[in-house]
């Protein structure tokens, strides 16, 4: 089973700022949903490598080497196959709305060196996640209808290529040979009713390649970054910008679902939705890179969300990209999972989890946009104090906290953390702004949880911070205590949980979140890998507390970890090799974030480069 999968981070990706497509080093789209990012999928073959459905071109060279790349500064995806017989390309992309109407895919076959190369192409979907037949049409030498029910509704996409094609089993099939310098080209389009198809138009294939290369390189040119790592920090930025919903300003957690935290195991989520978890962490992002237009579009959907707040006030810890608030979660079981992980779950039931650390992200978010982007309106702000009032009264609470275990509720330190970051945020967006506030109120709830804080979540025996009320373990969500400015980097007490921390969730520059130890249960099986995400903000502790040196050697041997195409997951294995779903962009901010802080902090101390 093993072998008929490729390694997660063997993928680059493609996108549409509508959807992703997950491309192989074997020239094969692997995974890709349509026409959205939280549609049923069409391609599933990392999930179900028999069943899944794959849209694959490559040359019939036997043992060739194979390197992928980006253009540079760009989401226009190489892929070189290298053989003594000579050299093929794979050229994929989905053009922007700006290039050419979206929900396309477009892929060109390139002999680059050789006298003659044979290509074999086979386009074989699947809808509505494998679970939907579907009927393919022939309608001429270069074009094949694919039509199948997907989400409740129907769904078709139309195949058009330069060579011949034919049809075997419901799949789109060529075998053509191309000299030097010779190309093939093909696109899979969904098929809009009473519009027409983009790629009828002449020279379509060659102009949306130049469209879309232009499209990109004018977004990076917008970046404000001109520090170290900037060629990785792009990429960073790149990545998350085709995790961004066009459409709603949302963005996913990650573009896939199914891919497991362990391999065989069941901790195989679904992240193709939106976390407000994220907020605070992406505007910063964005805000710190340029990105204005972005972090507002995000900060509209987020205002449409705490518009919608319960009738008590409360919030969502996730939401659909169009800001749904069902996300109903299902197993798909006729689907193997990757490399046999089981289930296979899309939605996520965690919708409905109680997590408090959201309401201090959410605040954070706010605060910060309106200090860096644009001034909070009245509705807004009277939609906020509703929703501090709830969290008045509930601040106690055992809660999933930001790991949404399933281990049963405790009183977790992170979202008591973040319970005060929401106060604190609060009381200082409505000092700047005169806004009206029951500041009393709110004072004493910041200064009775971060009494509460020093209290109870403090082991004097430990010498650290625990991870739950009457726990002795650790967590590595501790390490954004700093970071959201809770406690200095250089408090003492900091320290020696940072030194705790070390010893316990650290291997080298890895960070475990947690341990299965002491009494704690996620209520979930299996071990896990460390989490990428947990490594960047263990960077950014030592950085801010004057630690450089150890900083910037700890950062760049993480960037090591990155795949081929500096791209992250979720979490990286016994083998360093990458886990969960992919790429992540929580991964990917926490990398933005720390190389900022870390870059402005080296030069000014006068480091060089």
């Amino acid at each position: 089973m093993a072998n008929r999968y490729a390694p997660i981070g063997d993928y680059g990706v493609i996108g549409d700022l509508y959807t992703v497509g997950l491309v192989g080093m074997d020239g094969s789209i692997d995974f890709l949903c349509l026409p959205d990012f939280d549609s049923p999928s069409v391609f599933a073959a990392l999930v179900d490598a028999e069943r899944g459905g794959r849209f694959q071109i490559a040359p019939l060279l036997a043992s060739a080497a194979r390197k992928q790349l980006y253009l540079p500064d760009t989401n226009v995806l190489l892929t070189r196959f290298l053989d003594a017989d000579g050299v093929a390309e794979v050229s994929d992309f989905m053009p922007v709305d700006d290039a050419g109407q979206a929900h396309t895919v477009v892929r060109r076959a390139k002999t680059v060196r050789g006298a003659v190369l044979r290509f074999q192409m086979r386009c074989e979907p699947r809808f509505d996640y494998a679970r939907a037949t579907h009927t393919t049409e022939r309608r001429s030498d270069t074009e094949v209808l694919f039509v199948g029910r997907s989400g409740g509704g129907e769904l078709a996409l139309r195949l058009r290529s330069s060579v011949p094609l034919q049809i075997e089993n419901g799949a789109a099939v060529a075998e053509f040979a191309l000299g030097a310098e010779a190309s093939a080209w093909f696109v899979l389009e969904v098929v809009h009713a009473q519009e027409p198809s983009p790629s009828e138009r002449p020279d379509y294939e060659s102009d949306s390649f130049k469209e879309t290369v232009n499209f990109w390189r004018r977004w990076v040119a917008r970046s404000s970054y001109s520090g170290r790592w900037r060629e990785t920090v792009n990429r960073s930025a790149l990545a998350l910008k085709l995790l961004t919903s066009r459409r709603y300003g949302s963005i996913v957690a990650a573009p896939t679902f199914g891919l497991p935290e362990v391999i065989g195991g069941g901790r195989n989520w679904d992240y193709r939705y939106t976390w407000i978890r994220d907020s605070s962490f992406t505007l910063y992002g964005l805000m710190r890179l340029g990105y204005t237009d972005e972090a507002a579009a995000f900060m509209r959907w987020l205002t449409d969300r705490y518009r919608e707040l319960a009738p008590d006030g409360s919030f969502q810890i996730m939401y659909g990209l169009d800001g749904r608030h069902s996300l109903p979660e299902e197993i798909l079981p006729h689907l193997e999972g990757y490399m046999g992980s089981r289930p296979v779950r899309v939605g996520n039931a965690a919708f409905d989890n109680l997590q408090l650390d959201i309401y201090g992200e959410l605040m954070d978010s706010v605060y910060l946009y309106d200090k860096y982007g644009s001034p909070m309106g009245y509705d807004a702000w009277t939609n906020l104090v509703r929703l501090l009032d709830w969290l008045s009264a509930n601040w106690r609470r055992p809660d999933e906290s930001i790991w949404e275990v399933r281990g049963g509720r405790q009183e977790f330190l992170f979202s008591r953390v973040m319970c005060w970051v929401a106060f604190d945020r609060a009381i200082r967006l409505a000092t700047k702004r005169s806004f009206p506030a029951p500041l009393a109120k709110w004072y004493e709830t910041r200064d009775t949880i971060f009494q509460d804080i020093f209290t109870r979540f403090w082991d004097p025996a430990r010498g650290a911070f625990v991870q739950h009320v009457g726990a002795t373990t650790l967590d590595a969500a501790t390490l954004l205590m700093p970071l959201v400015r809770f406690v200095s980097p250089t408090d003492p007490r900091w320290i020696s949980t940072l030194r705790a921390i070390e010893r316990e969730l650290v291997s080298d520059s890895l960070v475990y979140r947690y341990r299965l130890a002491g009494g704690f249960s996620d209520g979930l099986t299996g071990e896990e890998g460390t989490f990428s995400m947990c490594s960047f903000w263990y960077v950014e502790c030592l950085s801010r507390m004057g630690d450089l040196h150890k900083a910037r050697f700890l950062f760049e041997k993480m960037l090591g970890y990155a795949n081929h195409l500096g791209l992250y997951g979720e979490q990286l294995g016994l083998q360093a090799q990458h886990l969960g779903n992919f790429p992540q962009a929580f991964t990917h901010l926490a990398l933005i974030s720390a190389a900022f802080d870390l870059d402005r902090r080296l030069s000014a101390a006068g480091h060089e480069g």
